[in-house]
């Protein structure tokens, strides 16, 4: 939504909006953008008679129960949902969507940052906050118009994945493996999200699909001139890689060398989305491969994915967004990958629907595997009563069952956890949203406890 707002400010809107939470880093955009924003909703939050008003999709938001939307629906002004106000902004462009269960935040902030640093003028939409760019959204001069795509409901009264409003040109596809239980009970009904994206794509649309996830990779197989990309198999592939800080990896198309790359970004599945922007780009002439080395190079990552939170501690202190089993399990893997020596230590947060689901209970069977232990947050109770909730007690007893050493954390006493940290570990914070508060006082008890040397 704040990425929507700055799309409707560049189209000459003035903007206000509220919400139940703000967290960072949308919080601080927003106050660096000018825009305000109401904590809480009420019908006084509406002054006048606005031109356009937007909703987003979340539970609070039914007009049943929420009087600033009551309100709003009852002016007669313009409603529109925020896909298709993205849809509004982009027709007429080369529009690229970014799509997949994992990867779409990274890699759409990758195509936009990587044009840009080429000296494109893209127009972008991203869900996150890409070190790389100067903001989460604008309308760009250029064809190129880089899109987030969610497979997630649109609104509470159109039940299609957002994507579907995006007008695709082109898709990058990392990944279908099942995630938003809450909406997609069965494993069909989510790759069916998937194939009408890719449908919507008119017959000159190219698909770049990773070859190393099988439902990617048998999308590309049913589409003819479709792209694979992947480390073990596609038609471009990260090759020889020797991770470290900085990672290096060869990139080859078919039998063709590129060249040698180098990346600050941490974990394989980063090697990954770097192979499938390239092929993209690549194959529609947005960028060189003199261009991209340089571009690979520069870019930072995303915020809140694997992102040093703590930089003046001699720990390791990594933000991962865990907001589904697989994106949990990349973090992971990265973590495991780049810090072979330290024992890791997760603190986590059930938040979203599919963490806090007991269709999912299965996923804490094999999620934290390899972590030397596990601190986990009380679940979210946002749309609690909606769905068969999980209690914190089973989640902490699944972990457990699973053969990994798991404790309760409270978010407002995080002093304990703390104490149990040693000097050679590595920590991964997991969430997708504040985890009570406790993100920033466990990256100073950290600092505080093992400051980096001449510090």
């Amino acid at each position: 939504m704040s990425a929507t707002a700055l799309l409707l400010r560049d189209m000459g809107y003035r903007i206000t909006g509220s919400d139940a939470e703000l967290y960072e880093p949308v919080k601080g955009l927003l106050a660096r953008e000018g825009i305000s924003c109401a904590h809480g909703f009420s019908a006084a939050n509406i002054k006048g008679v606005p031109d356009l008003v937007v909703l987003g999709r979340n539970a609070k938001l039914d007009p049943a129960i929420n009087d600033e939307v009551r309100h709003a629906l009852s002016m007669g002004t313009r409603v529109r949902s925020f896909p298709e106000i993205i849809g509004e902004a982009s027709q007429g462009r080369h529009v690229i969507v970014a799509a997949g269960s994992f990867g779409k935040s990274t890699t759409a902030a990758m195509m936009s940052s990587f044009l840009r640093h080429a000296g494109t003028k893209p127009g972008w939409f991203v869900g996150a906050l890409a070190k790389n760019l100067p903001r989460t959204a604008e309308l760009g001069h250029d064809a190129p118009f880089i899109v987030e795509g969610d497979e997630y409901p649109t609104a509470h009264g159109d039940p299609r994945p957002k994507f579907m409003h995006y007008h695709p040109r082109d898709v990058l596809l990392t990944s279908v493996v099942h995630d938003h239980v809450n909406v997609y009970p069965t494993f069909e009904s989510y790759k069916h999200a998937f194939a009408d994206l890719v449908a919507l794509m008119p017959p000159d649309g190219l698909l770049v699909a990773c070859a190393d996830e099988p439902e990617a990779r048998a999308m590309a197989r049913a589409r003819s001139g479709a792209i694979t990309y992947g480390l073990d198999e596609g038609d471009v592939r990260a090759i020889d890689i020797a991770y470290g800080a900085p990672t290096h990896f060869t990139l080859v198309r078919g039998r063709e060398e590129l060249g040698r790359f180098a990346t600050s970004q941490l974990g394989r599945h980063n090697i990954e989305n770097i192979a499938g922007v390239a092929a993209l780009l690549l194959a529609r002439n947005l960028i060189s491969v003199e261009a991209l080395a340089p571009a690979i190079a520069a870019f930072d990552g995303v915020r809140r994915r694997l992102d040093i939170i703590a930089p003046d501690s001699s720990v390791p202190v990594i933000e991962g967004f865990g907001s589904s089993e697989e994106k949990a399990r990349s973090a992971i893997d990265a973590m495991l990958l780049h810090f072979t020596a330290r024992r890791l230590a997760v603190f986590f947060e059930p938040h979203t629907f599919s963490w806090r689901n007991r269709a999912a209970l299965a996923w804490y069977d094999r999620v934290f595997a390899g972590a030397g232990h596990v601190f986990i947050a009380p679940p979210e109770q946002q749309g609690a009563a909606t769905h068969d909730q999980l209690s914190h007690d089973e989640i902490i007893a699944r972990v457990r069952a699973a053969g990994v050493s798991a404790s309760a954390l409270d978010p407002s006493q995080v002093d304990g956890a703390l104490d149990q940290l040693k000097a050679d570990d590595a920590v991964l914070v997991l969430t997708s949203g504040a985890m009570g508060g406790a993100i920033e006082p466990i990256a100073q008890g950290i600092t505080a406890r093992f400051p980096k040397r001449g510090l």
